[in-house]
């Protein structure tokens, strides 16, 4: 393809803009409205829309019923009675016995529950209370009258309906069609996930994401197979796809590139409304119709699919299904660090939010339009909007959240050293109703969180090279006139991280450094970098002995995947990364990690969760059987 073949989008549109595109556009191909309705029976409605008013076929009840066990009786046979003077009934002909949901015997108007019903020889009752006419009866239609309103057209349907509807002799109902939508991924480098992918080949996840994105929308997903980067491929799966569906969705292809086809292909059959939006991570979406039916085309990075998804084709699948779209609450969250953003581009960041000490406050995850992750563990979306650079730290932003508030009000924010029990802590928490979501920012720039209020937790591990002590040196510098509480989590061994057999026998850091091995650090600040600081001060060698002592990765899988892939020769970590990746490692020392806090939360309710399940035996053995942990002191507390 030429240059001029290309469609660059050099051009992008604001969000507003694109929108209102793509509205006009849909209404000029008739897809703006939803799809016509389908006749089901009434086990299957549930969670779809109702396409016509549905009434009852038959009131409810539709008969006079018994509404208690007990006697039935003409009302007026037992006036005047009471303690002083009882009426006496004879079952049979002024009173028969009925349990609840009996029709009314004739010549009856009331029911006399049974436990005020006294029993008399002779098949004889007496009653010491009259009863009014109409008491403990559900007349005919009490509940719904034949004809009547049970749920409205664009109803969508819960259990609950389907009870009222089947109770008024409902067996089946008119809903809307839900759309069919081809979700069409492409890209010759993607693999099926149940695939193991080699160097260059990329499981296709973006396939899942959006093909159950559809289905929780409302809509049905059609997947396709996947199209390798080549036009008549792709040019002859949109045709398919028109064929088969009400929507389509191309997935990757939407750039600008020499293989990506998308706009093409879709301006050939149609029209391309859009190319390019201004919005932080998504640049290069396509919106677009082509014989009459929407087609969007969605950037490959999965955040940036998700985002587009969420934004055009989440409103596009619940208005062809009759849905009406639930917007997000929007609230205003403290940022827990400082938060840069480009001018002129709206931007969406992933972040965390949850109450820290009465306010809402959020934590920024990973960016990044590949940044895979951030997806499943946000639980709102920042926006920073085009005229804006950003935010400082402390400094409050608009969010969107993606959970409902509760989830988030029980929510535990840690800031610190990473560490793979973590993983463990945090999966025995979400058991019991709570989440914990870590920022690997290392152990410092964790106390420093902590002192300013932006999480609950910070995991912390340096060393006091003076007093061999761990924690509260540190606790005193960086969270000063604060007094905190060290909540005891696990002691674990550090060590060099190695490929498999150690090939290259490093026992110190200082074969590190004599044989030239390249080297992996962690970030500044943190409580593994600072124990490696106080290696090679021990072993006499200076940091730029070593081959690598700049590169830095943030946790300790990190460091060992780097390894594992030959990327590195070794680094310093833990034991628990070194085996779960494979590699092979070389202690060199055994140090405390704890999670400081404000003592003043000790007394909440997340923190006796959270305290009760680091004390859980199951959890100790979970993380013992990881390797190189002793969980001895975990959910002790000591106040520095």
């Amino acid at each position: 393809m030429s240059e001029t073949e290309r469609s660059l989008y050099l051009h992008d549109v604001p969000l507003e803009e694109a929108r209102a595109r793509f509205e006009a556009l849909l209404q000029r191909s008739g897809a703006a409205a939803a799809l016509t309705g389908e006749t089901v029976a009434l086990r299957d409605a549930l969670d779809r829309v109702a396409a016509a008013n549905v009434g009852a076929r038959l009131s409810s009840p539709h008969y006079h019923a018994c509404a208690m066990d007990g006697i039935a009786v003409l009302a007026a046979r037992t006036a005047g009675a009471s303690e002083a003077a009882p009426v006496r009934l004879q079952l049979g002909t002024e009173a028969v016995s009925v349990d609840t949901g009996d029709p009314l015997p004739p010549d009856c108007d009331a029911v006399v529950m049974a436990e005020v019903v006294e029993s008399l020889p002779e098949g004889r009752v007496l009653l010491r209370a009259p009863v009014a006419p109409w008491e403990h009866v559900r007349p005919i239609g009490e509940d719904v009258v034949a004809s009547e309103l049970v749920v409205a057209a664009g109803d969508r349907l819960r259990a609950v309906d389907l009870a009222a509807l089947a109770a008024a002799g409902v067996t089946h109902l008119e809903v809307v069609r839900r759309p069919r939508v081809a979700v069409i991924t492409t890209g010759s480098e993607l693999v099926a996930p149940d695939v193991q992918p080699r160097p260059g080949e990329i499981l296709d996840s973006n396939g899942v994401l959006l093909a159950a994105s559809v289905e929780a929308w409302g809509g049905v997903p059609v997947a396709q197979e996947r199209v390798p980067d080549d036009l008549a491929a792709l040019a002859h799966a949109l045709e398919v796809a028109l064929e088969q569906c009400d929507a389509v969705v191309i997935n990757a292809g939407s750039s600008a590139g020499r293989e990506d086809y998308t706009a093409r292909v879709i301006a050939e059959r149609g029209d391309v409304v859009v190319h390019g939006v201004a919005i932080r991570p998504g640049h290069p979406l396509i919106l677009g119709a082509a014989r009459g039916k929407p087609v969007l085309g969605i950037p490959g990075y999965p955040v940036s699919a998700a985002l587009c998804a969420e934004l055009f084709l989440r409103p596009l699948v619940e208005r062809l299904s009759g849905r009406r779209s639930a917007q997000p609450e929007r609230v205003q969250a403290r940022l827990a660090r400082k938060l840069f953003s480009p001018l002129g581009e709206e931007e969406y960041v992933r972040a965390v939010v949850a109450p820290v000490d009465g306010t809402l406050t959020a934590l920024p995850l990973k960016r990044g339009a590949g940044a895979i992750s951030s997806l499943a563990r946000a639980n709102a979306l920042l926006l920073s909007p085009r005229e804006s650079e950003g935010y400082r730290q402390g400094e409050f932003a608009p969010a969107l959240l993606l959970r409902s508030p509760g989830r988030v009000a029980r929510t535990l924010l840690a800031a610190g050293s990473h560490d793979v029990a973590l993983d463990a802590l945090s999966a025995a928490l979400r058991a019991r109703g709570y989440d914990l979501v870590s920022s690997n920012v290392g152990s410092i720039a964790g106390l420093v969180s902590l002192k300013a209020r932006a999480c609950h937790l910070a995991g912390t591990h340096v060393l006091d090279p003076a007093s061999g002590t761990y924690n509260e040196l540190a606790v005193a510098h960086y969270c000063e006139d604060e007094r905190v509480a060290l909540i005891g989590f696990v002691e674990r061994v550090q060590g060099l991280i190695v490929a498999h057999g150690n090939p290259l026998q490093l026992e110190s850091v200082a074969d590190v450094a004599h044989t030239g091995a390249r080297f992996v650090n962690r970030q500044r600040d943190s409580g593994t970098r600072i124990l490696l600081d106080y290696l090679l001060a021990q072993a006499g060698l200076r940091p730029e002995s070593l081959n690598g002592y700049e590169r830095i990765e943030f946790t300790h899988t990190a460091v060992a995947a780097l390894v594992r892939d030959g990327a590195a020769d070794c680094g310093v970590g833990i034991l628990a990364a070194a085996q779960a990746l494979g590699c092979g490692f070389v202690p060199l020392a055994q140090e405390r990690y704890e999670l400081a806090t404000l003592p003043s939360r000790l007394e909440e309710e997340a923190f006796r969760v959270l305290l009760q399940t680091l004390r859980e035996p199951r959890l100790r053995e979970e993380i013992v059987a990881f390797g190189g942990y002793r969980v001895e002191h975990s959910g002790e507390i000591r106040m520095r």
